[in-house]
């Protein structure tokens, strides 16, 4: 099983892509998704859009998961998440991918062992996880736990 995992942002998306093989997972590459804040909120998606049929076409996940929208204080941001979440998901239903979506602290939670954990705490385990795996920033890193906790939630066959 391949999972593809999603933090999805405006500003910027994070992906990660694991392989999964009974209870083995490894890392198979990561990024992030950055849109000029300058343009028009109809090209950064687009911009989001395109990338993330090129993640998908070129690493093939049999899976996605996507972490669910935080609601903040600013509902201009998370209005801006909603449409991010949006893209993302249509680029994996457009991929004929099955999606999971998980809260944050869920994600967290399946990661560090408790769902308060600090960022710095998800990626220190990340590097336990995913050994020698460069992670390309924060947004990747979290892309990376979504996948993971998918990888420790999915039905098992």
């Amino acid at each position: 099983m391949i999972i593809l995992g999603l933090d999805p942002s405006l500003s910027c998306t994070g992906w990660g892509v694991i392989r999964v093989e009974s209870s083995r997972i490894s890392h198979i590459a990561n990024g992030q998704v950055k849109t000029d804040a300058k343009a028009l909120l109809p090209d950064r998606l687009a911009h989001l859009d395109t990338v993330l049929a090129a993640v998908i076409a070129d690493h093939v996940p049999t899976h996605a998961a996507v972490e669910e929208v935080f609601v903040n204080d600013n509902p201009q941001s998370t209005l801006k998440l909603a449409h991010a979440r949006g893209v993302a998901l249509l680029a994996c239903a457009r991929g004929g991918l099955p999606v999971a979506e998980y809260a944050p602290r869920l994600v967290k939670k399946a990661v560090v062992g408790t769902g308060g954990a600090a960022k710095e705490q998800v990626q220190a385990m990340l590097r336990i996880l995913l050994p020698g795996a460069k992670v390309a920033g924060a947004d990747a890193a979290d892309a990376l736990a979504v996948a993971i906790c998918h990888a420790n939630h999915r039905p098992r066959a």
